[in-house]
């Protein structure tokens, strides 16, 4: 980040700490954690360098109840309820609303930049009910003048059988979630189709979707999960030569991360960039120590927005840093891989 994007956070940062812990417009949330939090948020913090004084809460958010999380300055609006795809365990749950929206009219044009059609109609392969990214994609879809066809998937169910070691039912569902794309896709004319790496992969094992795909797809969009060189290689040389394959980066709390268009000096394949007005992300070190360009860390959030405030959250990923593009306020984020701590159990992604 530049010295002029830096100074622009910072003072972001400042006046939404003045919302946030302010009384007429905090959150009960925020405000109910003032006092015990050991230093005053509003006077000591000043810039993006300070979110990392505040405590890790972003395990409350699978119990807290989720109208303390709305800040009172924004009580007069609409607001979704939305759950993580519990990987690590029970859901945590975020409320949004209509303050989503310039992030992904940002990701959109990255999205363009990158090669997706600016019109068409969608098919999303990937988890509906409450998670957030069901809604994200029909809204992309929706911007393009485009509808937007979808699944009844639930990524928990896949993840609940695979941790039993019910492999066999885990994957008698995945051919049901492929059985209804390919309802859509034989009778419709899909543009874009959203999905996961692990779905793809099996749709892969369906001659007849593929060729499906190939005639008509002029884009993939895969998320949810992490993918290997060697996957993201054979589904954008062998299997969809036709259709831009387009990676991004997100999960329930931070939002959208889309993979940015090749800058010069790159060497990985798909760098992903986070929304500059509101996302800060960095790799750290287990000190908290952000890591030199070219090296890999646990990927740090700090999500500072009118609608919500979630500074200091450590994810479950880990990437590598990778310099800003010309003209970019974010560094760049590559190689996602899931966070494994020493001795933890591994994490199981399932097909999202």
């Amino acid at each position: 980040m530049d010295a002029d994007a830096a100074a622009d956070f910072d003072s972001h940062v400042r006046k939404s700490l003045a919302w946030h812990f302010g009384t007429a417009t905090g959150s009960a949330f925020w405000l109910g954690k003032r006092q015990s939090l050991g230093f005053d948020p509003v006077a000591d913090i000043q810039g993006a360098a300070g979110l990392a004084r505040f405590p890790d809460l972003s395990a409350e958010l699978r119990t807290v109840p989720v109208r303390d999380l709305i800040p009172r300055g924004l009580a007069d609006r609409h607001f979704r309820v939305h759950e993580s795809g519990g990987t690590t365990g029970a859901p945590a749950r975020i409320v949004a609303g209509e303050g989503r929206l310039p992030m992904l009219r940002w990701a959109r044009e990255v999205l363009l930049a990158g090669g997706l059609p600016p019109t068409g109609d969608w098919l999303c392969l990937g988890p509906s009910g409450p998670h957030v990214v069901g809604a994200d994609v029909q809204r992309h879809a929706a911007m393009g003048g485009g509808l937007c066809h979808t699944v009844d998937l639930d990524p928990r169910w896949v993840k609940r059988a695979v941790t039993e070691g019910r492999g066999d039912l885990a994957d008698a569902y995945v051919q049901h979630l492929l059985d209804q794309a390919g309802t859509v896709l034989e009778s419709q004319h899909i543009e874009v189709l959203s999905s996961t790496p692990p779905l793809l992969e099996s749709l892969c094992g369906r001659p007849a979707l593929v060729e499906r795909i190939r005639r008509g797809v002029r884009a993939i969009i895969w998320s949810g999960t992490s993918a290997s060189p060697e996957t993201l290689r054979q589904l954008d040389e062998v299997y969809f030569p036709e259709a831009r394959l387009i990676g991004v980066y997100g999960n329930t709390l931070m939002g959208l991360a889309p993979q940015r268009p090749p800058a010069p000096g790159d060497t990985r394949a798909c760098v992903f960039e986070t929304h500059p007005d509101t996302t800060l992300v960095e790799p750290v070190d287990e000190a908290g120590a952000v890591v030199p360009y070219g090296e890999r860390g646990r990927v740090r959030l700090h999500l500072v927005s009118e609608e919500t405030f979630l500074p200091n959250v450590l994810e479950r990923d880990t990437a590598v840093r990778v310099p800003a593009a010309p003209g970019a306020r974010r560094d760049g984020l590559a190689d996602l891989q899931p966070y494994r701590a020493a001795g933890s159990a591994d994490i199981v992604e399932g097909v999202y």
